[in-house]
């Protein structure tokens, strides 16, 4: 096929613009060969349930599915009688970027606090932890949090604990959207198992196609009390995938090995010095720290779309000027340089 896309192109809007690892390339091509058992019951499969065990203990299980969405979708409706409800941060992805699928999908009520810095705690939590045995309202019966968040900030292990702690006091269930586990990984300078299982949580998204896969994620149940029905549910869901060999395959080249912390740690990285390069530069201001792939900012108004001439990112929000830049496992120096520069001429000519 002829290439049509231009390859010059390089932005700082998402990191799921970045292509896929060369890794995870060639590990797809060579579960391509020959005829493979359907529906799971292949040896990739088999080996990811190893992985999976090694880096999350031994009760862990792995569900391979297509997406992000998916993994929540069905980690949450596994996990809650069809009357629960989900405590979440307003700004969760399940909240806001999932188009209600969570909802839709799973039949879920979400309940969303306000939250300053993308983060639970467990005073957070109680303002919508209450009613329990109340028919007129729906029954919280998870927390849902996301690590790395979606303002790039992370839990400590200690929040994570007492987030659990405080969810199973209530007996309710931990739910981790680790759409960008491996950037926390890196951040934290920890082993998955460290601030996921040791810590108390019952039910893990587990992220692949935001650290290079093609497409590729895996909901993983880490306690008895998560995931009843997953087998079934996946085929319900429509996130059963035939051909599963492929999607094990994916997280197998990254996770049975270190592919998966060397892309996180880059793409951290490249946060890190693209934040330097603007540390200082009138009118840009930060609004969150930056803890992993992600810089957030506020802007001076005709900035952003100046900058846009040349590299894409997006509004975080348009109202107040604050906008997102995300780094990937394919970006590099230059690139963080030259969009640096480019905001800081912008910012000069505003």
């Amino acid at each position: 096929m002829q290439q049509i896309h231009d390859t010059s192109i390089r932005t700082f809007a998402s990191d799921n613009y970045a292509g896929v690892h060369p890794a995870v390339l060639a590990a797809i091509a060579t579960a391509n060969e020959g005829h493979v058992v359907s529906y799971g019951l292949d040896p990739y499969t088999a080996r990811l349930q190893e992985v999976v065990q090694a880096h999350l203990g031994e009760q862990a299980e792995a569900f391979p599915v297509f997406n992000g969405t998916g993994a929540n979708v069905l980690a949450l409706q596994s996990s809650l009688p069809r009357w629960g409800a989900v405590i979440c941060a307003t700004g969760a992805h399940i909240n806001v970027d999932e188009g209600g699928a969570p909802e839709r999908v799973a039949g879920l009520k979400l309940l969303a606090v306000p939250t300053p810095d993308g983060k639970l705690t467990p005073e957070l939590v109680d303002r919508e932890a209450w009613g329990f045995g109340d028919e007129h309202r729906a029954q919280p019966g998870i927390v849902s949090i996301t690590q790395s968040t979606e303002l790039g900030t992370l839990y400590t292990v200690d929040e994570i604990r007492a987030l659990a702690d405080h969810a199973h006091g209530k007996g309710m269930l931990l739910h981790v959207d680790g759409a960008r586990i491996a950037n926390a990984a890196a951040a934290l300078d920890l082993p998955l198992r460290a601030f996921l299982t040791d810590a108390g949580v019952d039910i893990l998204s587990l992220g692949g196609t935001k650290d290079g896969a093609l497409g590729a994620e895996a909901v993983v149940t880490l306690s008895e009390r998560a995931g009843d029905g997953l087998v079934y549910l996946r085929k319900l869901d429509m996130q059963l995938a035939s051909k599963m060999r492929f999607l094990s395959a994916q997280l197998l080249a990254l996770y049975d090995g270190d592919v998966w912390l060397e892309n996180a740690r880059h793409a951290n990285a490249m946060a890190a010095r693209l934040r330097a390069a603007l540390e200082g530069v009138d009118g840009v201001d930060f609004v969150q720290p930056t803890q992993s792939n992600g810089v957030f900012a506020h802007l001076p108004a005709g900035v952003a779309d100046r900058v846009r001439e040349s590299f894409m990112f997006y509004d975080w929000n348009g109202e107040s000027g604050e906008v997102r830049w995300m780094c990937s496992w394919d970006t590099t120096e230059s690139d963080v340089d030259a969009f640096a520069a480019a905001v800081r001429a912008a910012v000069a000519a505003a």
